[in-house]
């Protein structure tokens, strides 16, 4: 069973900038780098949306609030060193993968009618409201929202408001535009896929971005084949969409090895590759992500030539740093990305080092070494070390909305180290 919680901050400070504060634009990048720093691996973060990120503890069947209140604490001070505590609050949400990608859509405003106990129009889940100095379940769905408000409304039975608060319970009613207006407006859903930026460590700046699926950064990808196929065809509809506006870089996407070469696949891959403009061809990467380690040259000169249409690159996604490349023949791949997955960071450079010993075995078949699902500095600073050509992954960018948009810029953590 693994814990899948979203987290929310809310600005609950007035409006005024005071001497200290951090600017609310900087706030998404300073938590991001914070919560990366305190919520360590084997567990996994990632922002989703503004201000939203996503927790993920596969050895534990929920998050402990108290631990999220220190963090809550610890985010304040970074954020309003020089204010008394109340200046932000977290919010988190518990529930299956589908609830957790439904809030973390939700506006500021949604948010504050979830913490007015008010509810929202989505699936149920675990609700609290952490802050400095407490931590409070609260309604998520609005079945529970009425029993909530019932319960409030008993408890005050019992000891009533004196009689000239009755007054002032009038502007209760004025709070009713809000649930109404919420039952009639369904929280947009977030996108399927997001983007990572590709950063070409040899030139130092970024060449281009990968499209990904968002549903992987809470939990491993699906195996069966169909379901993969699916989730390429979303993603290469969303490519396609992106390609309207992203001028910059080269893009990847990715395409299931069993797929290619199952004859019914092929043709959904051929259907969605027709739309593609032939001038973006020169710009497209096809990632191919399954391959066995002793894959058939022959299927992957099937594969290059099915997608030579629409990709002038191909790379192959693997995760045996000890792939044989020397037996493939010339130009037949430009690249080969191996994808981290060790528990710990010992085990991930384990698995870089592994990768970079057959250096010249790819250097004689002119295919660049790439790594994937880089998630911390220190396999970053290994893979510059080492030699690795390209990077991508957590600790390269944050899971982005949209493809990179300059060669400008670098990943956090190899600026500070040049610095």
């Amino acid at each position: 069973m693994t814990a899948i919680a979203c987290l929310r901050i809310l600005f609950t400070a007035d409006g005024d900038m005071r001497p200290g504060d951090m600017p609310k634009h900087k706030a998404q990048g300073v938590a991001d780098a914070f919560l990366k720093a305190k919520w360590r691996a084997p567990r996994k973060c990632g922002a989703v949306a503004p201000l939203a990120f996503v927790l993920a503890d596969h050895r534990a069947e929920q998050l402990d609030p108290a631990e999220v209140q220190g963090l809550a604490v610890e985010l304040e001070k970074t954020l309003f060193p020089n204010r008394p505590i109340g200046q932000i609050a977290l919010m988190t949400f518990e529930g299956d993968e589908t609830a957790v990608l439904h809030f973390s859509a939700l506006s500021q405003k949604e948010l504050a009618a979830l913490m007015a106990g008010e509810g929202y129009g989505g699936e149920p889940g675990r609700i609290h409201v952490v802050t400095a100095d407490a931590i409070k379940p609260m309604p998520a769905t609005r079945e529970e929202a009425k029993v909530y408000a019932a319960e409030k409304a008993k408890a005050a039975e019992v000891e009533p408001p004196p009689a000239k608060a009755k007054p002032a319970a009038k502007p209760a009613p004025a709070a009713s535009p809000t649930a109404a207006a919420a039952k009639v407006v369904t929280p947009e859903r977030p996108a399927d896929t997001g983007w990572w930026g590709v950063y070409d460590l040899s030139q130092g700046v970024f060449i281009g971005s990968a499209i990904g699926m968002r549903a992987d950064l809470v939990e491993a990808p699906p195996e069966d084949d169909t379901k993969l196929l699916k989730r390429d065809l979303v993603a290469l509809t969303d490519l396609q969409a992106a390609l309207k506006t992203a001028s910059f870089g080269e893009i990847q996407a990715s395409f299931g090895f069993w797929n290619l070469i199952t004859p019914a696949s092929q043709e959904s891959y051929k259907a969605r590759l027709s739309r593609y403009p032939l001038d973006a061809r020169p710009r497209l990467t096809a990632s191919i992500y399954g391959a066995p380690r002793e894959a058939s040259i022959g299927m992957l000169q099937q594969m290059r030539s099915l997608l030579a249409g629409a990709f002038a690159a191909m790379d192959l996604r693997i995760t045996d740093p000890t792939f044989p490349v020397q037996g493939l023949p010339p130009e037949l791949l430009e690249s080969v990305t191996l994808v981290l997955s060790g528990e710990t960071e010992h085990d991930r450079l384990k698995q870089i080092l592994k990768f970079v010993e057959r250096k010249s075995a790819y250097a004689a078949k002119g295919v660049m070494q790439c790594v994937a699902n880089v998630t911390s500095p220190v396999e970053l600073e290994a893979c510059k070390a080492a030699g690795v050509v390209r990077v991508q992954g957590p600790a390269v960018t944050d899971f982005m909305e949209k493809p990179v948009a300059a060669a400008d810029g670098a990943p956090a953590a190899l600026a500070k180290s040049a610095a």
